[in-house]
């Protein structure tokens, strides 16, 4: 499960930063796309286990969805698409289009306090 090489990459970053800003994680933002490839569920219990009695302490980890955006090269239309169907703009039923967003995980903000 790739997701437990994810969050030791995640977790060594955090701390890097916030010892280089004498902090404390308190919370971990990360948005994580429908098509990341990323489980969101096996994510979350992997940072569990990787944090358990580690330095991060306490530290939670919040995940925020981003929802699969389409872009239609035929009308310019954006879309955020519900279901699965990716191929076809929702405005002109055109089948030129690719995704712009939902494919990403991205660390979105630390909270931290200085305690």
């Amino acid at each position: 499960m790739h997701e437990y090489s994810i969050v030791a990459d995640l977790v060594e970053k955090c701390e890097g930063y916030a010892h280089a800003h004498c902090a404390k994680i308190v919370t971990i933002f990360v948005g994580l796309g429908e098509r990341s490839g990323v489980n969101a569920e096996l994510l979350a219990r992997a940072f569990e286990n990787y944090t358990e009695g580690g330095s991060l302490g306490s530290a939670r980890l919040e995940i925020v969805p981003i929802p699969v955006m389409i872009a239609c090269a035929q009308c310019g239309a954006r879309s955020v698409i519900a279901n699965l169907e990716y191929g076809t703009c929702p405005s002109c039923k055109g089948s030129n289009v690719r995704i712009v967003e939902g494919e990403e995980m991205l660390l979105l903000r630390l909270e931290m306090d200085k305690d």
